[in-house]
């Protein structure tokens, strides 16, 4: 076969999207997101795909596959019982932060509590300096009371944050192994591995995110990779990551934290494709979801990056209220407002859509699936901008009554 055929698969909290590239002909299908399960939703929408064009999966030479399940999980607090081993006397250093308040002038200001609970916090002795030099060699004694804890509490992944070690790894290297030793089916996370830079506080919180969604997110990758296998798929399926890249399944099973923004960024780099294909260089790229909406400045041309952003602001649109995550992102602004948002009435009687949705499971009324909210797709339903027997391609079929 002399052109190349490569699919591409983007996994939100309501819709799957795939798309079959044969030669120049594209084919595309939007199937709802299975929340219990995304790899049935991701098979099935392969799945059509490939019926449709009629090509055999041994032919297909590239998968590329972008989600949002990492940034939902952290979002909806749907993690693994996570602990954090750090140096002694410093436990507290994720609720401390940057020692601030990021809203001056408010009382009830607070951020919303770490993915891990000072109970699950614990220290242990040794000590490295800026450089790399060991002043206090680990003492593998406190490290015993620690293997106790994480039986007697159930905890299913371990981060290990030890100060200074993007320097010098080597304690925290040690730690891991021990771990492993007496769990071996324990999912731990070095930050000299997660995020190898300076600054104690984005080190912690960026390697407790990849802990709390490792056992998750890598059972996702080992059931999607099974599953393509079987069905007789042997060419390579990269991730996309927050920063428009592309990974292997076994790098994004160890860092799944980079892939919090993986849907998104992929959105933000068409949108720049196309603007230069149009000699556009600055232009405002605009994703909306069933559950989010993102907007990106491309400017001269160029996509936006950065090296921290925030994730579940406590206070919307309030930069220091969130869960600072320090790995390379595509810079966008992302809110709770997409199709399946759900409108309600305050004490004032005051309309407010989000930031909750209606998700795929039950969906918007319209669906017929059981939602009973109204959602923006009921409005826009019930407005005459979306065509009940057309939409999503005439897979889903609108039922105008549900959404009055």
């Amino acid at each position: 076969m002399s052109f190349v055929v490569r699919l591409a698969v983007d996994i939100g909290g309501t819709f799957t999207d795939a798309v079959l590239e044969v030669g120049s002909k594209r084919h595309s299908i939007k199937v709802l997101t299975t929340p219990r399960n995304p790899a049935e939703a991701f098979m099935t929408s392969i799945d059509r795909l490939m019926q449709e064009a009629g090509i055999p999966p041994q032919d297909v030479g590239l998968i590329t596959h972008g989600t949002t399940l990492a940034t939902n999980a952290l979002i909806e607090r749907r993690g693994a019982k996570t602990a954090l081993i750090v140096t002694q006397g410093h436990r507290d250093s994720l609720e401390i932060g940057y020692e601030n308040r990021f809203d001056q002038y408010n009382f009830d200001a607070e951020r919303k509590s770490p993915l891990v609970a000072r109970a699950l916090r614990w220290g242990v002795k040794e000590r490295m300096d800026f450089r790399g030099k060991v002043l206090i060699d680990l003492d593998e004694s406190s490290i015993q009371p620690v293997l106790k804890r994480i039986e007697s509490n159930a905890v299913q992944s371990v981060a290990v944050g030890l100060l200074h070690s993007y320097t010098n790894p080597s304690h925290e290297l040690r730690i891991r192994e021990i771990l492993l030793g007496h769990f071996p089916k324990l999912s731990v996370s070095l930050s000299s591995e997660v995020c190898p830079e300076i600054r104690e506080y984005e080190r912690q919180t960026t390697t407790t995110a990849n802990a709390y969604i490792q056992p998750m997110m890598a059972g996702y990758l080992s059931d999607i990779q099974e599953r393509l296998l079987s069905n007789g798929f042997r060419c390579p399926c990269l991730l996309m990551t927050s920063g428009g890249h592309q990974v292997t399944i076994k790098t994004a099973a160890q860092f799944p934290v980079r892939l919090v923004e993986s849907g998104p960024a992929g959105g933000a780099i068409l949108a720049a494709n196309i603007a230069k294909s149009l000699n556009e260089s600055s232009v405002l790229s605009f994703d909306m979801g069933g559950t989010t909406a993102k907007i990106c400045l491309i400017d001269n041309g160029e996509l936006p990056l950065s090296r921290t952003f925030e994730v579940d602001r406590a206070h919307r649109f309030m930069k220091g209220s969130g869960m600072p995550i320090k790995i390379p992102v595509v810079e966008m602004v992302e809110i709770g407002a997409g199709g399946g948002s759900l409108a309600t009435v305050d004490e004032l009687k005051r309309v407010l859509v989000g930031p909750h949705s209606a998700g795929a499971d039950p969906g918007p009324a319209c669906y017929g699936s059981g939602g009973t909210h109204p959602a923006v797709t009921d409005a826009n339903l019930l407005l005459g901008r979306l065509d009940a027997e057309t939409f999503a391609g005439g897979a889903i079929k609108l039922d105008e009554s549900a959404a009055k």
